[in-house]
């Protein structure tokens, strides 16, 4: 099984390349020229956009192709007071190097849209505002020119007093969707509400991929062990395809399953997530699965972002089943 690390966002080894640079909103209303204050956000977006950039160059370098993108890349974008600005077009040129670099390198990219995004509300405003936010996640990719195995990955939410209910009420929601916004999106397991086996019976009722987070089924058990449920969690990938580009010609494989792994913070905070990988976790996961998972791709929660990626392919190195393919891949078994 070939493994390929990714890492969240931010990096701790390249200084000054924040991609989520931002202002509030009061700062935003105290300027009294509105149109200045809006050129200056979207200054603080192009900043935002270069420093992406700046950390997929720095990816390169360190043979990381799997990364997520920050969703705070636009400041102030969904405000309710901003709801005329449209920002895109002056991005635009922006976006399209982030995503241009991303394929040249074979890079799969995605997004995290955060907890107020969610689907399974009983709520009208809190649907639309989390629709509307889907959106934008989207239409940045496509600004990117990145196919849908670029994805955004969401929980199904919270369960509001009624978890069966909740359930149904995502799925009415989901299905409801635009075709271009269900393809984009995959599903991960929490660590409060829906567990493991939950998210998978919805993922698998809707048709999208499911990515499973170990440390959430660590603390959120649905009964059945991770690796009890991972065939069904492989097929979710079936029929996804990744394109290859080869020179003129092109070619499709497989899309690899993706997974999420973070370590607890600690006995008192087992929720939370540490600074580094515990690779003894990971590894035995990892073991389980090899023999029917060909390719997996491995995205990295811990504090200390590209750090931990390293301090993990040091770790893992001395592994009489690991073979060292790449500064951030390498083949178990």
């Amino acid at each position: 099984m070939l493994v390929r690390l990714g890492y969240v966002a931010m990096s701790v080894l390249v200084k000054n390349a924040s991609p989520s640079k931002t202002m509030t909103y009061t700062s935003f209303a105290k300027l009294e020229d509105r149109e200045a204050a809006l050129r200056k956000l979207e200054r603080l977006a192009e900043e935002n956009l270069a420093n992406t950039l700046r950390l997929l160059k720095h990816n390169r370098a360190h043979d990381i192709e799997l990364y997520r993108c920050s969703s705070k890349l636009i400041p102030l974008i969904g405000h309710g007071e901003l709801a005329d600005w449209d920002p895109m077009e002056r991005l635009a040129g922006a976006f399209a190097d982030v995503g241009r670099y991303a394929k040249e390198h074979g890079m799969r990219l995605s997004f995290h849209p955060d907890h107020f995004t969610v689907l399974s509300t009983p709520r009208e405003e809190v649907l639309a505002h989390s629709v509307d936010d889907l959106k934008r996640h989207v239409r940045m990719l496509g600004a990117m020119g990145l196919d849908n195995t670029a994805k955004c990955n969401i929980h199904v939410g919270g369960t509001y007093g009624d978890k069966e209910s909740a359930g149904a009420r995502f799925i009415r929601n989901f299905q409801a969707l635009p075709p271009e916004i269900r393809e984009r999106v995959t599903l991960e397991n929490d660590d409060k509400t829906f567990n493991a086996l939950e998210t998978l019976e919805i993922a698998e009722q809707v048709g999208v991929p499911m990515v499973l987070d170990i440390h959430h089924d660590q603390v959120n058990s649905s009964g059945q062990t991770a690796e009890e449920l991972w065939p069904r969690i492989a097929r979710t990938w079936s029929g996804q395809k990744e394109r290859q580009e080869m020179g003129a010609a092109s070619d499709t494989r497989p899309l690899p399953p993706k997974i999420h792994v973070s370590s607890p913070k600690s006995d008192k905070d087992p929720r939370g997530h540490a600074d580094y990988i515990d690779p003894a976790v990971l590894l035995a996961f990892l073991r389980s699965i090899a023999p029917s998972t060909p390719r997996l791709d491995v995205m990295l929660e811990a504090k200390m972002k590209d750090d931990s990626l390293m301090q993990l392919m040091l770790a893992v190195r001395d592994e009489p089943d690991v073979t060292i393919r790449t500064q951030a891949s390498f083949e178990l078994g």
